[in-house]
């Protein structure tokens, strides 16, 4: 059995962490299994590439361009919205001619065009679709926060100018979506039970099948090790509590540093000797810019994209902190618990079914600095972290490794092929 598995990037963002990661589990499952991407950042040869480096741009140009005029010259919501509108050809290449399922993932900013997965679908290849986020389930937006407007029709958008119209962009794509849909059945997967939820209430994907399998991570390379030597690695201090906060891009006002902020600073007025005993250690883009507006000590790093040095960043960690306001089922969170690190989180998305509360960390409930202030204290002074610790590691090992990631998804391409053989 031959898979394609279709990803904008090889290595860069969460998705493509994911895609890579199922791509390595199925190989090591028994499936040839290969990855079609526009950017690829390493040498492998299960990895192909389209285009050159300029030439693979042009859609991604195009589509950003008709954005920034439908926004009337805003750069507000440009990369909050993606409509699709061009993208690669891939039914040409020579990984899609020889695949037997294909697999898309996240394809969006030019990967590929509303047009080029209806000509995918038209194939008559089993296709199976793992969202990374509801942007298959609405008309243009990657994240609801609130809106309700795809379990109908989207429509008087919130991200367009003046809140959009009846016939604005967001309804013009989801038109486009319906056609594309019409051509093809793809089987949807979600990474957490509560993304599953919200795509069978969409009014676009409705009457389509829609199932639930979680992202796979290799436990032979995230798993628990000596925090001395990792924080000697990371040249981070060997006498302090220290809490880890992981993101692309620190400042990203979704991923929740603004309440991790305040909780800082409720925590350190509530317990005022944990000044000099506690650290935060912030990895990712623009860490410096939030560091120096907190009470206690912090240790910015750049982003890290190297496994073994991430593994080294979670080790040296007491807590592993993430306060996202909206979240699928993150990779973060699944990597620090796999490193036997106890996690903190927002009570939102697929976090609480990652974080089972007060017995391999805490969930806070949403947007509640003060909880998430308690959380921090509970984890670091009063909770078992031992115990949290090998609960983390026991809860990643039975539900997000390799082999049962790769056993379940296997098994979907063998029913799907099977179907196919039937009708023909």
């Amino acid at each position: 059995m031959r898979v394609l598995i279709v990803n904008t990037s090889e290595r860069t963002g969460g998705a493509a962490v994911a895609a890579s990661r199922l791509m390595a589990a199925l190989c090591n499952h028994g499936v040839q299994a290969k990855m079609l991407v526009r950017d690829r950042q390493t040498d492998d040869i299960r990895v192909a590439a389209l285009g050159s480096s300029w030439w693979q741009r042009r859609h991604f140009l195009w589509e950003r361009l008709c954005i920034f005029l439908r926004l009337h010259g805003s750069r507000k919501h440009l990369f909050d919205i993606d409509i699709a509108n061009s993208g690669f050809d891939i039914t040409q290449t020579q990984e899609f001619r020889e695949a037997d399922v294909v697999h898309l993932h996240w394809i969006n900013q030019g990967m590929l065009s509303l047009s080029g997965i209806g000509k995918i679908l038209r194939s008559g290849k089993p296709v199976v679709w793992t969202m990374h986020d509801i942007w298959p389930a609405t008309a243009i937006c990657h994240l609801t926060l609130g809106c309700g407007a795809f379990r109908t029709r989207c429509q008087n958008c919130r991200l367009l100018p003046g809140g959009g119209s009846k016939s604005d962009l967001s309804a013009t794509v989801w038109r486009r979506k319906e056609r594309m849909l019409k051509q093809g059945s793809p089987v949807f997967v979600t990474c957490s039970r509560w993304l599953e939820g919200e795509a069978k209430g969409s009014g676009l994907l409705r009457g389509h099948r829609i199932l639930s399998i979680p992202n796979p991570i290799d436990t032979r390379v995230f798993c628990p090790g000596s925090q001395a030597e990792a924080r000697q690695q990371m040249k981070l201090p060997q006498n302090k509590l220290l809490v880890l906060f992981v993101c692309q891009r620190i400042t990203n006002a979704y991923k929740g540093m603004d309440y991790l902020a305040e909780a800082c600073q409720k925590l350190a007025a509530a317990h005022p000797e944990l000044k000099e005993k506690m650290g935060l250690v912030l990895l990712g883009g623009h860490a410096d810019e939030v560091s120096s507006g907190l009470p206690f000590e912090s240790f910015p790093l750049d982003y890290i994209s190297d496994e073994s040095q991430m593994v080294s960043a979670y080790r040296s960690a007491d807590i592993f902190v993430l306060p996202s306001l909206c979240e699928n089922l993150p990779n973060t969170i699944m990597e620090a618990m796999a490193c036997g690190v106890p996690c903190l989180g927002f009570k939102v998305g697929g976090i609480p079914e990652e974080i089972d509360h007060r017995k391999n960390g805490y969930v806070a409930a949403y947007r509640d600095s003060d909880d998430l202030a308690r959380g921090m204290y509970w984890l670091l002074c009063e909770a078992n972290r031992t115990e949290l610790s090998k609960a983390a590691v026991r809860k990643v090992t039975q539900n997000y490794s390799q082999n049962s990631v790769a056993l379940r998804y296997s098994e979907l391409y063998q029913e799907l092929l099977a179907q196919k053989h039937f009708r023909l």
